[in-house]
């Protein structure tokens, strides 16, 4: 678009338009990149780290390892979207040449270093809708931590989320400012040695980094976090356990009300084991026995 490419009615769009009956898209490509646009549809072998937890005809569900990117960052890199691609087209699910332009990709996205649960739909409609009940609720996610300091009551967290201009951080405040979000996250603690507390949080709204931010904000920051973190508690786990990262595992997802195509999940659930430097750390720590 920015390169007058595409025109939308006959002019240059936004890109926020919304399309509707009779609307006219052209593109102008060159040769090469029509070529181009051809030799990326090649899917190559791709090696497979994530354990599948549930597949149907219109759903995977996939438990992402620790160290593997969601979505690729550079144009000759690897992530869970290559892995995914190639493990459809193996199996018979998905074929390119057939796909009429659709690309199985992830639904929800984990950062590099949080290891999980992850949804992708096998066509077009099913990835609509997985989409549209994550948007709406209708598909709640659950994560396990483990935090610095005492939490003996559930809490419900309420705050804006705003996003460091030019930074790939965040912060929650209290009240509203310019460009900030709403977001909710709820805390249940599980077990705490006074020092740590074992917990699952709801991720009620899901904006970039907000447990890790939300936690922080409140004096309770995830152990091992390089962003949000305690400097002086990540060196310590960093020099007993090798910890490099933040502790933090997408371990369970329910679908409450689903309609349509998915109306025999309702009320299913799903969960997959936390990495077994969470359990390492439980035991090392007191905050569950041998």
């Amino acid at each position: 678009m920015r390169t007058n490419k595409i025109k939308y009615n006959g002019k240059k769009p936004k890109g926020n338009e919304i399309l509707v009956k009779d609307d006219q898209i052209k593109l102008f490509l060159h040769d090469e990149q029509i070529v181009s646009l051809q030799e990326q549809k090649e899917i190559k072998e791709s090696p497979i780290h994530f354990k599948t937890v549930y597949e149907d005809k219109n759903i995977l569900i996939v438990d992402k390892p620790l160290g593997l990117l969601t979505q690729k960052d550079k144009k000759d890199g690897h992530s869970l979207a290559e892995e995914v691609i190639y493990h459809l087209t193996a199996n018979g699910s998905y074929n390119v040449k057939m796909a009429k332009g659709f690309t199985p990709a992830p639904c929800n996205r984990l950062d590099r270093n949080t290891a999980g649960i992850v949804l992708v739909g096998k066509h077009l409609k099913a990835t609509q809708e997985i989409s549209q009940m994550l948007k709406t609720k209708q598909i709640s996610k659950y994560y396990m931590s483990i935090v610095l300091g005492r939490i003996t009551e559930p809490i419900v967290l309420k705050g804006y989320h705003y996003k460091e201009p030019g930074k790939n951080e965040v912060k929650i405040v209290d009240h509203y400012v310019e460009g900030a979000k709403p977001v909710e996250t709820r805390i249940l603690p599980l077990q705490t040695n006074g020092r740590y507390t074992l917990i699952e949080v709801q991720l009620v709204t899901g904006k970039t980094h907000q447990i890790r931010a939300h936690l922080s904000q409140i004096g309770h920051p995830i152990i091992g976090d390089p962003k949000y973190g305690d400097a002086i508690e990540n060196e310590y786990f960093k020099n007993r356990y090798g910890l490099c990262y933040q502790v933090l595992c997408a371990y369970k997802i329910k679908f409450e009300l689903c309609e349509s195509l998915f109306e025999y999940m309702e009320n299913r659930v799903f969960t997959v084991a936390a990495p077994k430097i969470y359990s390492e750390i439980c035991l090392g720590e007191g905050l569950i026995g041998s």
